[in-house]
């Protein structure tokens, strides 16, 4: 008689295993998402309930703070030099970053390796560490005080890790289709512009995106460098609800709600080509 044993197929997945990483996930999803709704409740309390119940729910739901701030001129002003600093970061990245990733990974020039390795170096450096003599060197260029003294600082510190995700994703790209493009007389600009580019429109919209976000964030070097409250970026707006004697904590818990919305929002609206440009990038090439 035949022994007949249960067998699960080959194709099918542990549902212990899915059973795990799905509470996994769950867990990490409420590590992110409580602070943030906290954060959210908080600025719809009035200053004494937020002290007597800091994370329940109001009361009374005071949507006035989210209106009052909202449709402040103020609010749109600083908005827009976040903007401002932001796209231009993200424009001069791209337009460094891309032409660079082409030729590490497509090209073949003395001291190659030598200079990549020279940039990818830059990503082992904090940005703190270099906040002084990047202040002195922005007083002698006379960019203090001005949105440019953000982002070009900002585009050299981030050109490293563009770089590197975008060099990864272009060696993807296989020679042979670069070598037919020369046989047939294409310059290497051409290909660039016509074969490259299109091709890698995931990779650039991650690099793109990432740039923005980590611009957007930047509290530090525009601490450093704006002295004019017309300047400020959106994190530096926060110091206008902070007093020597005391802290207006719901309009703080409001503005900071506001930060943070666009920058989810951006990451939710271009989450496929986020994953879908980091695995690109992802492989050693």
């Amino acid at each position: 008689m035949t022994d007949i044993t249960e067998q699960r197929p080959t194709g099918l997945k542990d549902p212990n295993k899915s059973l795990a990483r799905m509470l996994v996930l769950i867990l990490v999803a409420c590590i992110v998402l409580v602070p943030l709704i906290t954060t959210m409740v908080g600025a719809l309390k009035s200053p004494g309930e937020l002290r007597t119940n800091p994370f329940g729910f109001p009361e009374q739901w005071l949507w006035s703070n989210y209106w009052d701030m909202l449709s402040g001129s103020r609010l749109w002003s600083i908005l827009g030099n976040s903007l401002y600093v932001g796209m231009w970061t993200v424009a001069l990245t791209l337009a460094i970053a891309a032409p660079a990733s082409f030729a590490f990974a497509h090209l073949k020039f003395f001291g190659e390796q030598m200079l990549f390795n020279y940039l990818i170096l830059g990503l082992t450096f904090p940005f703190a560490t270099a906040i002084l003599p990047l202040f002195l060197m922005i007083r002698d260029l006379g960019l203090l005080d001005t949105h440019w003294g953000i982002i070009l600082p900002q585009v050299a510190f981030g050109l490293a890790g563009s770089v590197l995700l975008t060099r990864n994703a272009f060696k993807q790209i296989p020679d042979e289709i670069v070598e037919s493009a020369l046989i047939d007389g294409a310059g290497y600009g051409r290909i660039f512009w016509s074969i490259i580019l299109p091709l890698s429109l995931p990779i650039l919209s991650t690099v793109a995106i990432i740039t923005f976000v980590t611009s957007w964030n930047n509290y530090l070097l525009p601490l450093v460098v704006l002295n004019t409250a017309e300047n400020y970026t959106w994190p530096l707006g926060l110091m206008e609800y902070q007093g020597q004697y005391g802290n207006d904590w719901p309009k703080i818990l409001t503005y900071i709600t506001l930060t943070i919305m666009p920058a989810v929002l951006a990451f939710l609206a271009a989450q496929k080509y986020i994953v879908a440009g980091l695995t690109a990038g992802a492989v050693k090439g």
